[in-house]
């Protein structure tokens, strides 16, 4: 419980929680540290902070103290990949990356823990890409004292099924990239795209481990996928021949070289002739022409993911269509922008 008393009597008394200290625009933070014992020295700073009054603590058996509230919830809310310190600041405690990855969010397990009384955690967008030491997530608990047992049930609601919180690492990938179309295959136009698609994985930490061409025909395009294959690549992608045309056979050489489970289409624009096919293990991803065209589409928003070891079927490229629509602004301004982030 908390015992009330007269800043004038608080000489010789101990903090029982950081006291915040405002100016507008230049600072936030502690103005005193809890611990801290309070001296005549102090009174005259304490007023012009608002405090007449300060208070002492003397928990009651059930009770817990926002500190040790906020490393309770802090335990309960992190995986694999993320780092934090018993170390609460103003009764929050960070979390952090604890290397490059993909920051994962548990999206219904962390509602259900914001849904119980007095505790609450904010975190980036599900999905994010982040660096070593980035700050991910923040949680407290919200008063000062509270009872133990709602703070034990959030902890045991973010553990629940797994973690809530996770920094995943993107795996190596050796690359196999087939560019499809009669036009570049036969020499009339230059290729564009694999110097885009090699980008795109080497800005992720994998390497292209190998480059075909292969013209508009379903055996061909086989070929060259099991050519990849053979020679150990761990992801397939492959561009053009992706729309409706009569013409557009590359979904049929994906077909013809084995893929057990193929997903056409995605509720992502620009993307939405992206596609998804798996033979075995190895991914392959069907890249439309619309990756020519902008620097962002749904392929940024599913090769992280699949480096980081998901396994993206179609409720994945459903989930995606909240926030999936591009706004194409004349400056890009990608990650920092609202696409990709509703999923």
């Amino acid at each position: 419980m908390l015992k009330k008393i007269k800043l004038k009597d608080a000489v010789g008394t101990k903090l029982a929680h950081d006291i915040t200290e405002i100016r507008p625009g230049e600072f936030k933070g502690p103005a005193f540290r809890k611990g801290h014992t309070v001296c005549n020295d102090d009174l005259c700073r304490l007023q012009k902070l608002g405090k007449n009054h300060l208070y002492t603590i003397d928990l009651a058996e059930d009770e817990i103290h926002e500190d040790q509230a906020a490393a309770i919830l802090a335990a309960g809310l992190v995986g694999e990949g993320i780092l934090w310190q018993d170390q609460p600041r103003e009764g929050k405690i960070k979390l952090l990356a604890e290397r490059d990855g993909l920051f994962t969010v548990n999206t219904a397990s962390l509602a259900a823990f914001n849904m119980v009384d007095e505790v609450m955690c904010a975190t980036l967008h599900n999905h994010t890409l982040v660096k070593k030491n980035e700050l991910v997530a923040a949680t407290r608990a919200i008063p000062l004292v509270m009872k133990r047992a709602p703070i034990e049930r959030a902890a045991a609601i973010a553990r629940h099924n797994g973690a809530t919180l996770s920094v995943k690492a993107l795996r190596k990938s050796k690359v196999g990239l087939v560019i499809t179309g009669n036009e570049v295959y036969h020499g009339l136009i230059e290729d564009r795209f694999a110097p885009i698609l090699s980008e795109k994985v080497t800005n992720l930490g994998g390497s292209v481990a190998g480059l075909a061409f292969a013209p508009d025909n379903p055996d061909a395009i086989s070929s060259a996928i099991t050519t990849h294959l053979e020679r150990g690549c761990d992801l397939l992608m492959l561009s053009g021949g992706m729309s409706v045309d009569p013409d557009d056979v590359t979904r049929q050489g994906i077909r013809l070289a084995g893929a057990t489970e193929i997903h056409y289409g995605s509720a992502v624009l620009p993307g939405a002739m992206f596609l998804v096919a798996y033979i075995g293990v190895v991914p392959l991803l069907g890249v439309p022409a619309c990756g020519l065209y902008h620097r962002i589409t749904v392929l940024d928003l599913v090769l992280p993911r699949i480096l980081a070891g998901e396994k993206i079927g179609k409720a994945e490229l459903a989930f995606l269509g909240h926030g999936g629509l591009c706004k194409d602004c004349p400056e890009c301004s990608y990650p920092h922008c609202p696409f990709g982030k509703g999923s």
